[in-house]
């Protein structure tokens, strides 16, 4: 058991639920149909679970593999019911994710291993980046932590007024400079700003395009650098959002982002506007990144710490 069934309510369970509603009803409807009645582990029921897994966004590698996980479970006993097999399909899903190093995140209230704590925020425009700043803010403010927020996503007037609007709406202090300012001297200021104030958790926005990877490679360094001046192992974590509506584009973004910089966790967001909830699973089982946060809905409350088990039960017991 994980995060959830410690610290997560029913109000975040059902949160949960609620926001893999469609992913349930297209992909599990589907795997339900392809294994409703069923004795027996042939050909045709592998065939129809792999459709099924690749029409979810999985993904053709990660649904490779558990196929293949499934057929050696299967090859000395291939007779059994369908809810022998929905149990071994939960195994095996749980067990890409289990895979990932560090998949169980730490909770909001836990203490953390630095402060002030850094955490650079990374990912293309549209994808709920700020947003999930804003999130990020409101928990970790409601676990106790005085968190500062630092506006280094300079490029774009938006990115930098969105974020205003966050930490008045959280009632946290943010550190801002004009439009086009250098980046790595808002990230500085921040951090020169979270070390008089003792923050415990700062938060800064950056790197809203993708322009050209080698570009964004030399400013994300340049960021790293400075605030290091200050603060010598920090960033203590890059988060690379990523829209998980988008399915495999979310994979290709996270391909041109962990080549341009060293990413350690991933957060998930608008699951609940999509039926494509697997690109989770091909996501952590391709980049062996752990995904530490999904997002569920617009409300402040609807960013849920990521746990494993919880995600996948949810998807399987959710009635359609």
């Amino acid at each position: 058991m994980g995060f959830f069934n410690k610290l997560f309510g029913k109000k975040e369970k059902e949160i949960l639920e609620q926001g893999l509603q469609k992913t349930r009803q297209g992909f599990f409807a589907k795997i339900t149909r392809a294994i409703a009645g069923k004795s027996k582990v042939d050909e045709e029921v592998l065939d129809n679970l792999e459709e099924a897994l690749v029409s979810a966004d999985v993904g053709i590698e990660t649904t490779v593999k558990i196929i293949e996980r499934i057929e050696k479970r299967v090859a000395k006993d291939k007779y059994m019911d369908s809810s022998g097999l929905n149990k071994m399909l939960q195994e095996e899903i749980e067990q890409m994710l289990v895979d990932a190093p560090g998949s169980n995140s730490y909770a909001f209230d836990t203490e953390l291993p630095a402060k002030p704590y850094i955490i650079l925020v990374v990912g293309v425009n549209g994808v709920g980046k700020t947003t999930t700043i804003g999130k990020l803010a409101y928990h970790f403010k409601n676990a106790g932590k005085s968190v500062l927020l630092g506006a280094a996503d300079t490029f774009r007037a938006a990115a930098v007024e969105q974020l205003t609007i966050w930490s008045e709406r959280v009632g946290v202090p943010i550190v801002k400079q004009d439009m086009g300012s250098d980046p790595a001297a808002v990230a500085f200021d921040t951090a020169q700003s979270a070390v008089a104030r003792q923050s415990d958790v700062v938060l800064i926005d950056t790197a809203g395009r993708l322009h050209n990877k080698s570009h964004l490679m030399e400013e994300l360094s340049k960021i790293k650098r400075v605030i290091q001046k200050l603060i010598p192992n920090a960033p203590h974590e890059v988060l690379l959002v990523l829209d998980g509506s988008t399915g495999q584009n979310a994979i290709e973004q996270a391909k041109q982002f962990t080549t341009a910089t060293d990413v350690t966790a991933l957060a998930i967001t608008k699951l609940d506007g999509t039926a494509k909830g697997g690109v989770v699973l091909a996501i952590a089982d391709q980049f062996r990144i752990p995904v530490k946060f999904i997002g569920m809905g617009e409300k402040m409350e609807d960013l849920l710490v990521f746990d494993k088990h919880e995600f996948v039960d949810s998807l399987f017991t959710l009635q359609s």
